[in-house]
């Protein structure tokens, strides 16, 4: 356990062997760290410091047994991406994962469960399969036939983790399962790329979503099966022929963007979905993409974040909030919460009392 944890957090930073040995001075030789990391022996409390502050990580993340492997990780877009960098993606959901296990498993497990999440039973024959599992789905869930306005929410309250942090270029997310110490139920994961627009990682989250529904005995590609429940999903069929018509033969650029609002999703998805219900025909989705539409692929039009504020919307927030009532609870210092929230100290103190002094709520 140790040892993959070191591990990783050696390659997230950049470092061989050879490389984090010079990074402490010459104090503990390349080999003594390959021992560490292959279990072979463990470094004194001394090294153990001096290893988590040249990686920069906590000895929490190097020790704690929350998580001991990510499963069936599936990354969205991973082409091009080099070893590196999957290790350096690996060692950050491990991070965010250890201090969000760390805050349930103080406030017990049955206080912060949540439904239970989806599982992998849907079969799917054809990727347009995705239409009967996302209207399947909405029915199940209740939802109607309405615009989701937080998808990121909604599937948090499904009992899946969700995260946005930084990854690398060309990779919008991933989905896996966590497999924790001891016989306990794996925990579904879903990450989102937090240099995403909002309209990316919202159709991230929903296809990495039919991920977790797909069954192992589908013949489908999984990746177009995907694309076609998120669209399908997000936009559903009856609620965009009510506003848009059955058919068109031409669509105008305000109307296109005030629909891409209404469902939250990109305007390019937007046009593609058009296609696959029917509404346009094949011939007119690509003369969209050919004209007025060129480059929408790339760059989004009238992007629903503002500019510089990419990653600040439709946030995962039970992780903060846990934390926060743990806080409240008194079972975790400040320092605690800061460690695990990764802020500094005072805007916990400010999180916890607000702008008057005291206890939010005293009994």
């Amino acid at each position: 356990m140790f040892g993959d944890r070191l591990r990783l957090a050696r390659r997230r930073a950049g470092y061989s062997l050879r490389g984090l040995s010079g990074a402490l001075d010459g104090d503990v030789t390349a080999q003594a760290i390959g021992k560490y990391e292959r279990g072979e022996m463990m470094p004194s409390s001394s090294v153990l410091l001096d290893l988590a502050q040249v990686l920069g990580v906590s000895l929490e993340y190097l020790l704690s047994e929350q998580v001991e492997e990510l499963e069936g990780v599936r990354f969205r877009k991973f082409a091009g991406t080099s070893a590196r960098e999957r290790s350096r993606v690996d060692a950050e959901v491990i991070d965010h994962l250890q201090r969000y296990l760390t805050v349930e498993e103080i406030l017990g497990a049955n206080d912060c469960s949540s439904a239970d999440p989806p599982r992998g039973d849907r079969f799917f024959g054809r990727p347009e399969d995705g239409e009967v599992v996302a209207e399947d789905l909405r029915r199940e869930w209740k939802l109607g036939i309405d615009p989701i306005p937080n998808v990121t929410a909604l599937v948090e309250d499904r009992g899946i983790r969700v995260l946005v942090i930084p990854l690398p270029v060309g990779v919008s997310g991933l989905t896996c399962l966590v497999r924790r110490s001891g016989r306990r139920q794996r925990v579904p994961v879903i990450v989102t790329n937090r240099h995403d627009t909002l309209e990316r990682r919202r159709l991230t989250v929903a296809h990495e979503l039919a991920h977790r529904l797909i069954d192992d005995v589908s013949p489908v590609d999984r990746e177009k099966a995907s694309d076609f429940f998120a669209g399908a999903f997000l936009v559903p069929r009856d609620h965009l022929v009510r506003e848009i018509g059955r058919h068109r033969r031409a669509l105008g650029y305000r109307e296109l963007i005030q629909l891409k609002r209404m469902y939250r999703v990109s305007a390019a998805a937007l046009l593609v979905r058009l296609g696959q219900v029917g509404v346009i025909a094949e011939a007119t989705l690509d003369y969209a993409f050919r004209t007025f539409a060129r480059g929408w692929r790339t760059t989004e039009p009238e992007p629903l974040e503002p500019e510089g504020a990419k990653g600040r919307h439709e946030v995962p927030q039970r992780f903060e909030r846990l934390c926060y009532r743990a806080l409240a609870e008194k079972l975790i210092t400040p320092a605690k919460a800061a460690e695990l929230l990764q802020q500094p100290l005072a805007a916990i103190e400010l999180g916890l009392k607000g702008p008057v002094k005291g206890d939010a709520v005293r009994s």
